[in-house]
C-alpha cells in the first residue's frame, strides 16, 4: 500500500446501532477484505511465533493469513458451526501454527496473546473492553476492524479505501 493511499487520524470513531442477527449470534459474518487483512496484521507489527486470537474469526482468513504469511501462532476463535469448520479444515494444513476453537468469544482465555485482532460490532467491543483489560498482558496488541473499543484510545487509527468502501483500523498497545 501507498502512503498516499491511507489517511491518518487519530482518535476517530465510528458508531452504529445494535444489530440482532438471524442465527442468534452477537455479530453478523462480513468478511473482511484480503488487503485489509494484510494491513491488519501489519499495523499490528505481527512477527513469527507471536500468539494471535482472532474472535469472531468467520472464514478464518485473518488466522490463515497471519500463519501462513507472517508466521504467527494463530487461533481462530468461532462459535458458528459452518464457519469454524472452514477453519478447522485449514487448521489441518498449517500446523503447527493454526488452531480453531468453536467457543464463545467471552469463554475464551486471552492471557496469552501477543496480537488480538476483531471486527465486531460496537456493542461487542464494549462488552469484551474488561475482559481485554482484565486478560491481556503488558505489551500485547488489539487491532479491531471498522469499531473502536470504547474508552481506549488507540495508538493509531487508519482510514483505508478498500475495495467495497472505507474500512477503519484501530489500534491499540495494552
Amino acid at each position: 500500500m501507498l502512503e498516499s493511499d491511507k489517511v491518518i487520524y487519530e482518535n476517530a470513531s465510528c458508531q452504529v446501532g445494535n444489530v440482532m442477527t438471524d442465527t442468534g449470534l452477537d455479530v453478523p459474518f462480513v468478511p473482511t477484505p484480503r488487503p485489509i487483512v494484510r494491513r491488519m496484521l501489519s499495523l499490528a507489527d505481527t512477527k513469527s511465533g507471536e500468539r494471535l486470537i482472532d474472535l469472531g474469526a468467520g472464514d478464518g482468513r485473518i488466522v490463515m493469513t497471519a500463519a501462513s504469511e507472517f508466521g504467527a501462532r494463530a487461533l481462530g476463535v468461532e462459535l458458528h458451526p459452518e464457519r469454524y469448520a472452514i477453519i478447522r479444515n485449514s487448521a489441518a494444513s498449517l500446523k503447527p501454527n493454526l488452531h480453531a476453537l468453536r467457543q464463545n468469544l467471552f469463554q475464551t482465555d486471552l492471557s496469552n496473546a501477543d496480537i488480538v485482532t476483531m471486527y465486531l460490532l460496537p456493542s461487542v467491543n464494549e462488552a469484551l473492553r474488561k475482559k481485554l483489560e482484565r486478560e491481556l498482558r503488558s505489551g500485547a496488541r488489539v487491532v479491531s476492524h471498522d469499531f473502536s473499543i470504547p474508552d481506549w484510545t488507540p495508538t493509531r487509527v487508519e482510514l483505508i479505501q478498500g475495495p467495497l468502501g472505507l474500512h477503519a483500523l484501530y489500534l491499540y498497545r495494552v
